[in-house]
């Protein structure tokens, strides 16, 4: 019996393209789906006669109530080294293995910078006015000799510091565990949250999602900052409260804010953030660039067929 395999959430189309997939469908059919499914019961009937389902990073959770109807099910290929959204202990209890890919953060934080310079520049506005017959609506925001305060001086945020430094700005960071030796290597000055968020003109976050971090920036963070200052998120949407972002930004309590990461993901048509002249939203693409997707796709294909493998030799 060829095993079937579902390649779920391929937004743009391109998951079969980024490796070459001969040696799986050699031995077992494979179907990638560009649609999302968030609906409980359409997902379970798309997914009931696959043996193999491969997730990219958390667009769509393998939950335990999802899993207990999918009988079929025997592997779960997710692409990065690690997935909040797939129940670890259900899948073990069904026997289910669950492998993962390798990843590098570079493709994050060039988005993040992206991000900084688009909302300081205006870059959206100004080529929006280009292309109506405009020109020359805004004055940009200098970064030059301003603060970078980063909440998460990790891996990503690390690399976020030497580019701040780079532009000419001070840098200052926060965590809960940081060291003031890791900020010296990284170039930056240790302060506390508070001091963070009054201090500086750009707060960009880089944590990962956790019970203690959820909430993190809520009406009472977002009242230290700056009026002229302006949010950035690339990391986790729950990370940063929306009802207290949105309630900032119509008031003007900051100059902006440039999102990537939402608490519900493909972000709802009706969403606020949709329609707030001084945001600027973009659809989680902080991972989606080419080298990244070619290396979690390449993986993939690495782990099912050392699966396909095992399989055949069990007696």
């Amino acid at each position: 019996m060829r095993a079937k395999i579902a390649v779920l959430d391929d937004y743009q189309g391109v998951a079969l393209k980024m490796a070459d997939w001969s040696a799986v469908t050699a031995r077992a059919d494979v179907e990638a789906f560009s649609d999302h499914l968030a609906d409980a019961d359409l997902l379970a009937e798309r997914l009931l006669p696959y043996d193999v389902i491969c997730v990219m990073r958390e667009r769509t959770p393998l939950r335990a109530a999802l899993i207990e109807r999918l009988p079929n099910l025997k592997l779960i290929a997710s692409t990065g080294p690690r997935n909040a959204s797939i129940d670890l202990k259900a899948a073990a209890a069904r026997g289910i293995a669950v492998v993962h890919t390798g990843y590098f953060g570079s493709p994050t934080v060039e988005l993040a910078w992206a991000l900084i310079l688009a909302g300081a520049r205006h870059i959206v506005a100004e080529a929006a006015a280009v292309r109506s017959g405009g020109w020359q609506h805004c004055i940009g925001d200098d970064l030059s000799g301003k603060t970078l305060g980063i909440i998460g001086l990790g891996n990503l945020g690390s690399q976020l510091a030497k580019i701040g430094l780079a532009f000419g700005m001070s840098v200052i960071a926060w965590s809960q565990n940081l060291t003031a030796e890791k900020c010296a290597a990284a170039g930056a000055a240790l302060v506390s949250k508070e001091e963070l968020l009054r201090q500086a003109d750009i707060v960009s976050v880089h944590l990962v999602l956790s019970e203690r971090t959820r909430g993190l920036i809520g009406a009472a963070e977002l009242s230290l900052m700056k009026r002229s200052a302006r949010l950035v998120n690339t990391s986790r949407g729950p990370i940063v409260v929306e009802a207290a972002l949105i309630a900032a930004l119509k008031a003007g309590q900051i100059a902006g804010a440039a999102i990537d990461v939402y608490d519900v993901e493909p972000l709802p048509v009706d969403h606020p953030y949709r329609n707030l002249d001084n945001l600027l939203a973009t659809p989680h693409i902080g991972y989606v660039s080419r080298g990244l997707y070619e290396r979690f796709y390449r993986d993939t294909v690495s782990n099912i067929i050392a699966w396909l493998d095992a399989k055949k030799s069990i007696p």
